[in-house]
């Protein structure tokens, strides 16, 4: 599941995955969620790949009966996976997904190994986190944001370009033999940190919160919309709770 604007990476990556002998069902994020469970049952994949958020009520669906899958393998693409949202998925489909770090200006930037540590693609880009003044940032903490230099693009080269993204490299050891370099954590983007008002002037607050909290929540889907006077949370498939019994009279 992916975008089907024509110009999006993940359409045009679509598009040249498309092959007679691998028969491929693009379907589009934004259709309503009844759309997609008919086709993927139709269709039945044996690998399911998407957007953490369009893979979360997906795995819901499963759960509930309505999408009736088993494939072989998940991944999911570009967007933070969560821990919580991770489990779903596991649940859903009885393994744990493949998450893969990319970026439309990109690609791929790394995945995990078979010991589910993120190893980046030092073959194909260099990343370098720095802070706010462009220092890079030693190995163990979390820089301000992303220089990249993309190697094998020869039609836009990318040389230190500069990206939003708040992510923690660590070092070169890990017990799959990988020599690559170890990404940690990966926060999100900055542009998506809410401004709020607070007693001694503005708070940054991460969506990384909200994924801690409503992750773990019984919900189908969860929006939180920034508005002037503060914040509205919308949340979908949330249980109703029961009405609060009576006490017999004594």
């Amino acid at each position: 599941m992916s975008s089907r604007v024509p110009t999006h990476q993940s359409a045009v990556v679509g598009a040249s995955l498309r092959s007679k002998l691998v028969p491929t069902l693009r379907l589009d994020v934004t259709a309503p969620i009844e759309e997609t469970v008919a086709a993927l049952n139709q269709f039945q994949p044996r690998v399911l790949v998407g957007y953490a958020s369009a893979l979360k009520p997906l795995a819901a669906e499963q759960r509930a009966g309505r999408l009736r899958i088993s494939p072989q393998g998940v991944m999911s693409a570009s967007e933070v996976l969560s821990p919580p949202t991770a489990l779903e998925l596991e649940a859903a489909w009885g393994g744990g997904p493949f998450d893969v770090y990319a970026a439309t200006e990109t690609a791929g930037i790394a995945s995990p190994c078979n010991y589910r540590n993120r190893h980046v693609y030092e073959d194909l880009l260099i990343i370098e986190p720095v802070d706010q003044a462009g220092n890079p940032v030693r190995a163990g903490t979390t820089g301000a944001k992303l220089l990249v230099t993309v190697l094998f693009s020869r039609t836009l080269p990318l040389i230190r370009y500069e990206m939003s993204d708040t992510v923690r490299l660590g070092g070169r050891g890990c017990p799959c033999g990988r020599p690559f370099t170890l990404l940690e954590d990966i926060e999100g983007r900055i542009e998506d940190v809410l401004q709020l008002p607070g007693k001694e002037g503005e708070v940054s607050v991460h969506p990384f919160v909200f994924h801690h909290a409503l992750d773990q929540a019984a919900l189908a889907g969860w929006q939180v919309i920034q508005e002037h006077s503060g914040l509205r949370v919308l949340l979908a498939g949330l249980a109703p709770e029961p009405p609060p019994r009576e006490s017999a009279p004594q």
